[in-house]
């Protein structure tokens, strides 16, 4: 019961989507704009950066606070903050309120690892940051993130478990990010850049799908 109280936990606080919330109150539904996903960066390009910003901060906590809450409250289940942050993941991304159709995950991953050990987040920023402004591609670091940080907590936890559950994850992250995947290959994938370039992203991007 423990297990399954610590999971619905995660799931229904990972269902607060703030994305969904700030369109609505805009009068739109963010997932009928933009990349269709319900996330910080879809609402930084088709709301504003702040409003992007905030998406993310709210976004990353509250993985952060269903983690941190699980592992107070079920103290007996040694895992408790990946299995409470891994339910807040795919709660964010398959939330029920929203007909299953929500967000990809990335700010999600960053709460449940900063819950887990801030320096693992520090350190997995740092790397993270670099590869995605080198590639100049947001949805690299969901993905990488994803593989990253579980080869982390399995070295240092040495527990089977919570790995198994941080891998059903990181493929449901990378099952997420597919059609991101293929349109860098066709390239009409927005870069980083958009967000201070965003006229030359697009005639790049209405180029690409033109041809």
């Amino acid at each position: 019961m423990e297990y399954i109280l610590c999971t619905l936990l995660g799931y229904f606080i990972g269902g607060i989507n703030p994305a969904y919330i700030i369109s609505r109150i805009k009068g739109f539904d963010i997932r009928d704009k933009g990349s269709g996903n319900a996330g910080a960066s879809n609402v930084a390009i088709t709301i504003g950066k702040k409003a992007g910003l905030f998406t993310a901060v709210f976004d990353i906590l509250k993985a952060a606070a269903a983690a941190l809450i699980a592992y107070y409250l079920f103290p007996q289940i040694n895992f408790a903050k990946i299995l409470s942050g891994a339910a807040c993941i795919i709660g964010h991304i398959y939330p029920v309120l929203m007909k299953f159709h929500g967000g990809k995950g990335l700010a999600c991953l960053a709460g449940t690892i900063v819950a887990y050990s801030p320096i693992v987040f520090i350190l997995l920023l740092c790397i993270e940051a670099v590869l995605a402004f080198t590639i100049d591609y947001v949805c690299v670091v969901p993905i990488t993130g994803s593989v990253l940080f579980t080869l982390v907590y399995a070295l240092i936890s040495g527990d089977s478990a919570g790995t198994l559950i941080l891998s059903a994850v990181t493929i449901v992250i990378l099952f997420k990010h597919i059609q991101n995947l293929r349109r860098i290959q066709n390239g009409t994938e927005a870069h980083i850049s958009f967000l201070w370039k965003k006229d030359e992203e697009i005639t790049r991007i209405r180029h690409n799908s033109d041809n």
